[in-house]
């Protein structure tokens, strides 16, 4: 048993590890916004792993923000087949998320994420 299970009366083994995190800017333009708080810019700390274990996404950042980020019920919005709602770009750092690999980019520490929607109403 370790000092501090002793001091605390636990044993290691019931001690809870937290789990890495990523923080990561996150911004919306183009109308998106009002499905987030009318919010443009979101710093999140997001888990580093996935469900499954492996590093987080895109894809995984797509459902955080469902879950965790989204107040608006209009989830259809944002996603479709829980996929990103055509219509929809998005830039990792500067870079078209196309160039870096889509919804299968692992995030960075420090990412700046920005989803612009271009379908506007006329």
């Amino acid at each position: 048993m370790t000092m501090a299970a002793m001091t605390t009366g636990t044993t290691s083994s019931e001690v809870e590890v937290e789990a890495p995190k990523l923080s990561i800017n996150v911004e919306f333009s183009g109308g998106l916004e009002m499905l987030f708080s009318d919010q443009r810019r979101h710093m999140l700390s997001i888990p580093a792993l996935n469900k499954d274990g492996k590093p987080a996404t895109i894809a995984d950042l797509i459902d955080y923000l469902c879950e965790h980020t989204m107040r608006d019920t209009r989830k259809e919005l944002f996603v479709l087949e829980d996929h990103l709602r055509p219509g929809i770009l998005v830039l990792v750092n500067d870079a078209d998320w196309e160039l870096e690999g889509e919804e299968a980019y692992e995030i960075q520490a420090g990412d700046n994420i920005l989803f612009v929607s271009t379908l506007h109403g006329g």
